[in-house]
C-alpha cells in the first residue's frame, strides 16, 4: 500500500479562473510542519499562477503519469522561499534524478526560475454525529 510517506509523487489539484481544476504530478518531500509537504516548481508554471490565486489545493498519490492511487485530499498551497534544508530533502528522496536536474537546470540558466510551494493537508471535517431517541 502506497502511503504519502512512500509515495513518490503525488498529485497537485490547482484551480483556474474560469473555475476549471487542473491536476499536475509533482516532486515533493514533507515539510518540518505536520501534514505539510513541499514542492518543486518553475516560477513560471501554471501551477505557480494558480496557486498565486486560489489557495485551496487537492492532493492525491499517483504515479508519475498521474494516475491516482490514492483519495484526493483538501489542502492549502502558499508560495515559499527557497532553502538549502527544502534541497537537501529532495536531494535525499529523488537522489540521482535530481542531481541530473540540477545540473541541466544550471547548464540552460534554469536554477533562478524555481518556487517552492508549501502544501498543508487540512483535518478532514469531522462526520456529524446524531443521538438516537428512544
Amino acid at each position: 500500500m502506497v502511503t504519502l510517506a512512500t509515495a513518490p509523487y503525488f498529485n497537485l489539484k490547482t484551480r483556474k479562473k474560469n473555475g476549471t481544476f487542473v491536476d499536475t504530478p509533482v516532486w515533493f518531500v514533507p515539510a518540518s510542519q505536520n501534514n505539510s509537504y513541499h514542492v518543486f516548481a518553475n516560477i513560471h508554471s501554471g501551477k505557480v499562477k494558480r496557486i498565486k490565486n486560489f489557495a485551496a489545493v487537492q492532493i492525491a498519490i499517483c504515479d508519475v503519469r498521474g494516475r491516482l492511487l490514492g483519495e484526493w485530499q483538501p489542502g492549502h498551497a502558499e508560495l515559499v522561499c527557497e532553502s538549502e534544508e527544502i534541497y537537501a530533502a529532495f536531494k535525499a528522496k529523488y537522489r540521482l534524478v535530481v542531481r541530473l536536474f540540477n545540473f541541466f537546470s544550471r547548464l540552460f540558466g534554469k536554477h533562478k526560475e524555481r518556487q517552492m510551494i508549501r502544501v498543508e493537508l487540512l483535518a478532514p471535517e469531522p462526520k456529524q454525529i446524531t443521538a438516537v431517541s428512544k
